[in-house]
């Protein structure tokens, strides 16, 4: 063999080495994405694409280095991939400066809490799931980390003054006086401006009665005041809680996000030749997956599909569509391993339109219906679904049995109209925790069309609303 030769082929090889370096090391860092799972009201996304500030909407992923803030009327909630959530109470901003992967897979993610309330509802891990994952909130110059399944809240005013309420669970808190520890059912309260409260009112008046203990720049407190928003933060856990696990779907998965609306706004079956899939309620012949959603653009990614439905994440971000004949339109799970930024497509029908991204651009581009808008505070009173529809514009748990509207609309194809529940006030400072649902105008009836099939019983009602 020739020198020549010699050198190309070690040339080659080293070539190979160092790409291999590169993708193992892109793997050990690897971005993830998650969800942004509900949205009420005006709620804006800062994508990280130099554009600044844009109109935010249910399912647009979350990148690190994203942003979001909710104003005034505005409410959102970010779903993690174990289906671990972060809630922005109205007046509220938050950074995500880091969502990323570590050597052994485990998450590593820190939001910061630029203004406003948050709550952060971290889920216990399930068998199997790797542990080592890590979850910090930093606000002004502190920081709270947590490693298993916590409930809290976290206060930041203009007044320099920061809160922080443990319902479940306990957290870690690091700020410039020391460390400490709050306890289930404890609160703290700091002063983010010099970390120290000094003799002032605050001080004296949460000590008075000995149920608060001062430890340097904080006060230590057995009990906590209820919030505006601490209603909506548990409804929106009572639903995760009671969907979550329901519907009889046999998956099992890391990346389990979204799996709440998917037991709420349909259901699983098995289909000979397609296994175990799901199917969303209220379809009809002519529904295809496809016709309403949207294109958004991320930088280092391109366009990504974003379905406009309220169940559609895990359906079009996982495994892939397809098209049983007899059935329709299915979701097959597949294994949860790649992500997708455009969604799989199995058998499609002639003439399907399968969404194809644009090929330039930046601009968020709408397909059909688009994307659902921003209901300013939940549902109302009175909801119209129509044939079709697949749950299009359905705020999540807004309507009691749902899955026994769909058999009557199944039998009579014809537009349903049921009541839904109360919205949550968040214009009071209340020590409730939300009202009970209402129930909607049902007729009952079997079904006759192919939505339903297979679909679980689930109970009557939602687990009645309770306090932290």
């Amino acid at each position: 063999m020739s020198i020549a030769r010699l050198g190309q082929m070690l040339a080659t090889v080293a070539v190979l080495v160092a790409a291999f370096l590169v993708v193992s090391a892109s793997a050990e860092s690897k971005a993830r994405i998650v969800r942004l799972s509900e949205v009420q009201g005006t709620v804006q996304i800062d994508r990280a694409t130099g554009d600044g500030f844009d109109k935010a909407f249910i399912n647009l992923p979350v990148i690190e280095g994203s942003r979001l803030k909710t104003g005034k009327d505005g409410r959102a909630e970010v779903e993690f991939e174990d289906g671990s959530a972060l809630r922005l109470a109205p007046g509220s901003e938050v950074d995500f400066t880091r969502l990323a992967l570590g050597d052994d897979g485990q998450k590593l993610s820190t939001v910061q809490l630029v203004s406003g309330t948050v709550y952060a509802n971290l889920r216990p891990k399930k068998s199997g799931e790797k542990a080592g994952d890590q979850f910090a909130l930093n606000f002004a110059r502190e920081s709270v980390t947590v490693a298993g399944a916590t409930h809290f809240r976290v206060e930041l005013d203009r007044a320099s003054k920061a809160t922080l309420a443990v319902f479940k669970g306990k957290v870690s808190a690091t700020s410039p006086s020391g460390e400490f520890e709050v306890a289930e059912k404890h609160s703290a309260t700091i002063d983010t401006a010099n970390d120290e409260l000094g003799n002032g009112d605050l001080a004296k008046g949460e000590l008075a009665n000995g149920d608060a203990t001062k430890k340097g720049g904080f006060v230590i407190a057995k009990n906590y005041e209820a919030e505006p928003s601490d209603g909506w933060d548990r409804q929106q856990t009572d639903y995760h809680d009671r969907y979550a696990s329901a519907g009889g779907s046999g998956i099992s998965s890391p990346y389990g996000y979204g799996m709440s609306d998917l037991n709420y706004y349909g259901s699983f079956m098995n289909v000979a030749g397609y296994g175990n899939v799901w199917q969303p309620y209220f379809i009809d012949a002519a529904w295809s997956p496809f016709q309403d959603g949207g294109w958004a653009f991320y930088p280092g990614a391109g366009y990504m599909w974003v379905s406009g439905y309220p169940w559609g994440w895990m359906p079009y971000n996982y495994g892939n569509w397809a098209f049983a004949p007899g059935f329709g339109w299915v979701w097959q799970p597949g294994y949860y391993n790649p992500w997708y930024g455009i969604p799989q497509v199995v058998n499609p029908p002639v003439r399907t339109k399968v969404p194809t991204p644009p090929v330039r651009g930046h601009q968020t581009v709408m397909v059909g219906l688009g994307l659902a808008a921003n209901p300013a505070a939940g549902a109302p009173r009175r909801l119209t679904i129509n044939p079709g529809s697949a749950g299009f514009g359905v705020p999540r748990g807004s309507v009691r049995h749902l899955d026994h509207v769909a058999k009557t609309m199944d039998r009579t194809s014809r537009p349903v109209v049921v009541a839904t529940a109360p919205p949550v006030s968040t214009t009071a400072r209340s020590t409730g925790f939300g009202t009970s649902p209402s129930s909607p105008s049902t007729s009952g009836g079997t079904s006759t069309g192919m939505a339903p099939m297979g679909a679980p019983h689930r109970s009557s009602a939602p687990p009645p609303l309770r306090p932290h």
